[in-house]
């Protein structure tokens, strides 16, 4: 899974010299919580989040009057709030390099380019829960087991062949790496097979099940 696939496309952009209350009502009405930058080519000059537009607002103990405070805001351009080094994502960059970056960095959203450097989209955190949501059977109904596996080749390949030996549907498979102590888990939600038939049909292909559940 790409980036492409999962983000938010077309952008909504605004450039530098936007105006601070046009951008505020734009995030506002569009429920963005950050908007990218960019040049007259469309390509990614900075970046503006809602923390910035918070930061430069005046402070409610303020002794301007509401008037000079409108004022003072609509004469604020965007170029003098955004953040100019700006991560991007490559659009057909991996939806896990991409999830990578934003823990690394602690940030929520990303804009995406292309190969011209042209902004075609952002990806977000909430994005990529859904994307991994999905790719774990969250909300589907069945059998979830974590699997401790044997280390070597052809474990997964195994795995997959015993369930469906027994009758069941792979409907998810997720793999962990432990560091702790080295060993690797799988994570996988099947149907159409029993926990009680499937347990002893994994642990007998030198398997062991951690864990096991109907959801």
């Amino acid at each position: 899974m790409l980036v492409r696939e999962r983000m938010t496309s077309p952008a909504v952009t605004i450039t530098p010299d936007t105006p601070f209350q046009e951008a505020l009502k734009l995030m506002r009405d569009k429920k963005f919580r950050r908007l990218p930058v960019v040049d007259s080519t469309g390509k990614i000059v900075g970046i503006v989040s809602e923390r910035d537009m918070l930061h430069a607002s005046p402070s409610p103990a303020t002794s301007l009057s509401v008037w000079e405070v409108n004022y003072l805001l609509w004469k604020l351009k965007i170029s003098d709030i955004m953040t100019h080094n700006v991560l991007t994502l490559h659009q057909d960059t991996p939806i896990e390099d991409a999830a990578s970056l934003m823990v690394t960095h602690k940030i929520g959203g990303v804009p995406v380019v292309d190969d011209s450097g042209k902004v075609v989209g952002v990806i977000t955190e909430t994005d990529i829960f859904r994307a991994f949501v999905e790719m774990l059977g969250g909300g589907e109904h069945g059998l979830r087991l974590t699997v401790q596996v044997p280390p070597g080749s052809g474990t997964l390949a195994k795995l997959a062949s015993k369930i469906a030996e027994q009758g069941g549907l792979i409907l998810s498979v997720g793999s962990l790496n432990r560091e702790s102590d080295k060993t690797r888990e799988v994570v996988v939600k099947v149907k159409g097979v029993s926990k009680d038939q499937l347990i002893p049909a994994l642990e007998s292909i030198g398997d062991h099940v951690v864990d096991a559940r109907e959801v």
